[in-house]
């Protein structure tokens, strides 16, 4: 079964309604510039009324190492998500399973150097010259196919109930990444999209390999 990461979760109520709904992730977004950037005193007060079979990812763009792994010990993480610029050796400094590395793909050209990156897996999004992501616009599903064939795939970019099933039947992602397409403003999630796109890929099945899970 596809499994499914909701990301840009800023509060305890949505974190929790998530969970119910039977997410395999939930993802913090800890960039300063994005509109759902969550300290994480509080995002370690949403884990901590988590229940434990639900993946913890916290997003991070270019920060240093350090504080990354400060924040990840603080709040209880199970996972980063590296969605900078980050290189093959700033992820290997993390361990291999903890790791996702976010990439914005134009060309087949930027698949290039996929393979030296030491991580769990490889995380496709739309891309976008200023933005990090949460931008509610389609990757290149194409290339998400192909990075499919030597990595485990997450895709994101603009993923909604109104596109779900055409993704997943065409790129048979691992994973999804779904944000903005289940938002009533940024950062507060529509319960009633999330119940029915949880449900819709629950249904939908696909390949799953294991990404989220402890």
């Amino acid at each position: 079964m596809t499994q499914i990461k909701i990301c840009g979760i800023t509060n305890s109520e949505d974190a929790a309604f998530v969970a119910e709904c039977g997410a395999d992730a939930v993802g913090f977004i800890f960039h300063p510039k994005s509109p759902r950037y969550v300290a994480p005193e509080t995002v370690k007060q949403i884990i901590g009324k988590l229940p434990d079979d639900i993946t913890t990812v916290g997003v991070f763009v270019n920060l240093n190492p350090v504080q990354v792994k400060d924040i990840v010990a603080f709040c209880g993480l199970d996972m980063v998500q590296l969605h900078g610029d980050e290189s093959p050796a700033y992820c290997g400094g993390f361990p291999k399973s903890q790791v996702v590395k976010a990439v914005a793909l134009k060309e087949e050209a930027d698949m290039e150097h996929l393979g030296a990156y030491p991580v769990r897996a490889i995380l496709v999004d739309a891309y976008d010259s200023v933005r990090r992501g949460g931008t509610g616009e389609r990757a290149n599903w194409d290339l998400a196919a192909k990075v499919k064939e030597t990595h485990p795939l997450i895709l994101a970019g603009g993923l909604s109930l109104a596109n779900i099933k055409e993704a997943i039947d065409l790129v048979s992602p691992h994973a999804v990444d779904i944000n903005s397409g289940v938002e009533g403003s940024p950062g507060k999630k529509d319960h009633q999209k999330v119940k029915e796109i949880i449900e819709l890929v629950h249904e939908l099945g696909g390949e799953d390999a294991g990404i989220f899970g402890r």
